[in-house]
């Protein structure tokens, strides 16, 4: 398995907290980085039934059991176990006593919050960066290919077709994760408002048009939205607002976490019906917005990302709010740079030219092609130097 930049956070906040947990979509590799960071540490999984039940029916004598502290996997099996732990963890608060696992963040959070708050340190991974996918032998190296396959790690960790791996996924995460939190009596249905979602990603949330199309409720698109969310399968980007005297959309933008899920979804067979597809620019400026976002979690960070548009004017694809300034980045699908790419970011600047916010904005670019150069005062950025943005200066 590839070494996760997570790592070195996980291992700092076990310094300091009694508890640490990992939470992120399934299979994006949680119990593989717990598991290497800390490879003395007894291991236990509540997926199993048997430990589950163990965990539920008698949680005091299942953590005598781990009296030294251990590695718990699927955590969210158990939540009542979190209220018991609560208990141990008072009268032994050493550091890194316990590592948590859990891939189901709605019921997880809830019950940490009310049984952990104060006593863990709480961290996401998401699947793989691409800085970190690059280092399994297999990854490709072109653009679309990695587009089309996406960053879940088992598909490069044991070299199962994509499209064969994420239609599974899929399968798994509809009629087994979906059906544990919502009462779902269409599965069908459910599965025609993931591929609409797909459909809408890079695009601002309507929920009423995403309804119609999908034939439920307003409301029931609401909660279902939720549950992607909290599942880490979407995430959604808000608008930025600001004192600009401008009509400013405030609606946020919908964007998949992974690229590969949703050309899976949208029926895109194989990397170069990229090329063509009416959907490339979203789904890579998709991609980019997850990259920007992973590189934030997994160092432990909470991002301060927002998108921003007009009502009758400019639009701008991402703002990353940093604590010395801000930057804001156009992302372009295209392998050529156009003097088109430049307009947005130049007219943004000037909006911002009776504020303070000008003097430390950068501005960037992020495209489909391979060389990195500056241009001006705008940063043009190959897509597999899309990292530099954390740090050029």
């Amino acid at each position: 398995m590839i070494p996760r930049i997570l790592e070195k956070k996980l291992i700092e906040l076990s310094g300091y907290y009694p508890a640490v947990v990992v939470t992120g979509p399934r299979q994006s590799g949680k119990t593989t980085l717990c598991r290497m960071a800390f490879p003395d540490k007894p291991y236990v999984s509540l997926e199993a039934l048997d430990i589950r039940e163990f965990a539920s029916i008698d949680p005091r004598g299942f953590l005598a059991e781990y009296r030294n502290g251990a590695l718990i996997d699927e955590i969210q099996h158990s939540p009542d176990l979190l209220s018991y732990m609560q208990s141990d963890i008072d009268a032994r608060p050493e550091p890194g006593r316990f590592i948590l696992t859990g891939s189901q963040h709605f019921g997880l959070s809830q019950s940490i919050s009310q049984s952990l708050a104060g006593r863990c340190g709480i961290l996401v991974l998401l699947p793989p960066s691409l800085e970190e996918l690059l280092t399994f032998p297999n990854a490709p190296k072109d653009l679309f290919s990695i587009l089309w396959q996406g960053a879940y790690p088992r598909i490069y960790d044991q070299n199962i077709p994509a499209h064969q791996w994420l239609a599974d996924y899929t399968t798994t995460y509809v009629q087994r994760d979906v059906r544990e939190v919502i009462n779902i009596g269409d599965l069908q249905t459910f599965s025609g408002f993931l591929k609409l979602c797909a459909g809408r990603t890079a695009q601002e949330i309507n929920l009423t048009a995403i309804g119609n199309d999908a034939g439920v409720s307003h409301n029931t698109i609401r909660s279902w939205l939720s549950v992607l969310e909290t599942s880490y399968i979407v995430h959604r980007l808000p608008s930025w607002h600001t004192n600009i005297r401008k009509q400013i959309v405030k609606a946020p933008k919908l964007h998949f976490f992974d690229s590969g899920l949703a050309c899976y979804l949208l029926g895109i067979r194989e990397p170069a019906q990229l090329y063509y597809h009416p959907l490339r620019g979203a789904i890579f400026e998709s991609w980019a917005t997850s990259e920007i976002f992973k590189m934030h979690v997994h160092s432990g960070v909470t991002p301060r990302i927002f998108h921003y548009r007009e009502t009758r004017g400019i639009e701008i694809d991402l703002l990353i709010e940093r604590f010395e300034g801000m930057d804001a980045v156009e992302i372009k699908s295209g392998a050529t740079v156009s003097k088109t790419f430049f307009k947005n970011l130049e007219h943004f600047s000037d909006r911002l030219k009776n504020t303070a916010a000008r003097n430390s904005l950068r501005k960037n670019i992020v495209y489909g092609g391979d060389a990195t150069h500056k241009r001006s005062t705008i940063q043009v950025l190959s897509w597999h130097d899309i990292h530099k943005l954390m740090s050029h200066k």
